[in-house]
C-alpha cells in the first residue's frame, strides 16, 4: 500500500478506568461509558485507537505507523516508536496523584525510553473553585520535598492556580503538577506514560492498595527552580512549543483551508458538527469524515491541506 491509500481518519477512542475519573467524559462530551467505573482519560490519538472509517478500518494507529512511515506521522520519526503524540481527555472527579515526568535524556537513563514527557492542558470544564497545582513554593529544596512527602504533608508546600474554561497551561517536562477535582481538559504531550507519583493524598487504588509511588526518580527530575502560567490565549494558537503546536478553531458559516504539509493533524471537535474534507486523499469517497462532539480524527502527514467546515469548535494538533 502506498501513502495514496491514506485519507482523513476517523479514530475510536480508547477509556480508561482511573481512581480518580467521574463522568464528565459522558456528560460534557457525549462519549458513551460501558460501566459505571471512574473513567478517567479518554485516549484520542494513540498508537491503540483503531480506525472506524474507510478502507482501513479496524487498523489501529500502532499498526498503520509500521505500515506507512513517514507518509503517516512525517519525517523524522521511527515508526517503531510509534505516534509520536498522544492526544486525550480527562476527566479528573478528584485530585490526580502529585506527580512530575522526565524529559527526554532522563526517560532514555531512567528507562530506557524513547521520549519524556512535555504536555500542555487545555481546561474544557471547571467547577467553580476548581484548582491545579503548578509546582512547590519557590525557594522549596528536595531535601525539604522529601522530608513533606515522607511526613505526608506535601501539600503544604504546594503551589495552586484557579481554573477556568479556555485556559492553557504548557507543562514542561520536570514540572510538578497535578489536576484538581472537578476539571475537564483536552491534554496534548509527547506520547510516553512514563510518569513519577510523588504523592497521593493517601488514597487507595481500584484495587483497594496503595498506589506505587515514584519518590526517588520524582524528586531527582523536579524542576524546583520555576513555575508555568496558566492563561488564556487570544486567537486560534495556543501551544507553539518544542514538541509541539497547538490551535483551537471556532467554525460557523465559513469553511477553513488549512496548508500542513509534512505535519499529521491530530482533530478534535469540542463543541457541534465539523466535516473534514481533504478531496483526491485517496481517490475514493473516503476524502472526508464528520466529527462530532467528543470525537476525533487524523490527517496523515502526506495529505499537504484539507478544509474544515461546518458549526462548532474543533482543537488541532501537531508535532512541532
Amino acid at each position: 500500500m502506498t501513502a495514496r491509500t491514506l485519507y482523513p481518519l476517523k479514530l475510536q477512542s480508547t477509556l480508561h478506568v482511573k481512581v480518580w475519573g467521574g463522568r464528565k467524559l459522558a456528560t460534557e462530551l457525549d462519549k458513551p461509558l460501558p460501566t459505571e467505573q471512574p473513567y478517567g482519560e479518554s485516549w484520542e490519538l494513540h498508537d491503540t485507537c483503531l480506525v472506524t472509517n474507510g478502507a482501513l478500518r479496524g487498523a489501529n494507529l500502532g499498526e498503520l505507523t509500521q505500515q506507512f512511515g513517514a507518509d503517516l506521522v512525517g519525517a523524522g520519526n521511527d515508526p517503531a516508536d510509534g505516534m509520536p503524540l498522544l492526544a486525550k481527555f480527562i476527566d479528573a472527579g478528584e485530585w490526580l496523584s502529585i506527580q512530575v515526568h522526565p524529559d527526554d535524556a532522563q526517560a532514555m537513563a531512567l528507562e530506557g525510553q524513547p521520549r519524556g514527557k512535555t504536555e500542555a492542558w487545555v481546561v474544557l470544564y471547571a467547577d467553580p473553585g476548581a484548582r491545579l497545582v503548578i509546582g512547590l513554593q519557590p525557594g522549596t529544596s528536595k531535601e525539604q520535598m522529601t522530608v513533606a512527602i515522607q511526613d505526608g504533608r506535601l501539600e503544604e508546600l504546594l503551589v495552586y492556580a484557579d481554573a477556568t474554561p479556555g485556559d492553557l497551561l504548557y507543562i514542561p517536562a520536570n514540572t510538578v503538577h497535578a489536576l484538581g477535582p472537578g476539571i475537564l481538559v483536552y491534554e496534548i504531550q509527547q506520547s510516553s506514560d512514563t510518569t513519577y507519583r510523588l504523592y497521593d493524598w493517601g488514597r487507595l487504588g481500584l484495587d483497594g492498595q496503595p498506589r506505587e509511588l515514584h519518590i526517588d526518580k520524582g524528586i531527582q527530575v523536579a524542576n524546583l527552580e520555576s513555575l508555568p502560567q496558566v492563561r488564556q490565549p487570544g486567537g486560534d494558537l495556543l501551544v507553539d512549543g518544542k514538541y509541539f503546536r497547538a490551535w483551537r478553531h471556532t467554525l460557523d458559516e465559513d469553511a477553513l483551508e488549512l496548508s500542513t504539509p509534512g505535519r499529521f493533524q491530530a482533530l478534535s471537535c469540542i463543541e457541534g458538527e465539523l466535516r473534514i474534507e481533504a478531496p483526491g486523499a485517496a481517490g475514493s469517497d473516503d476524502d472526508a469524515i464528520v466529527l462530532g462532539k467528543g470525537q476525533t480524527g487524523l490527517i496523515p502527514a502526506c495529505i499537504a491541506s484539507f478544509s474544515i467546515s461546518g458549526s462548532g469548535t474543533l482543537l488541532r494538533s501537531a508535532q512541532r
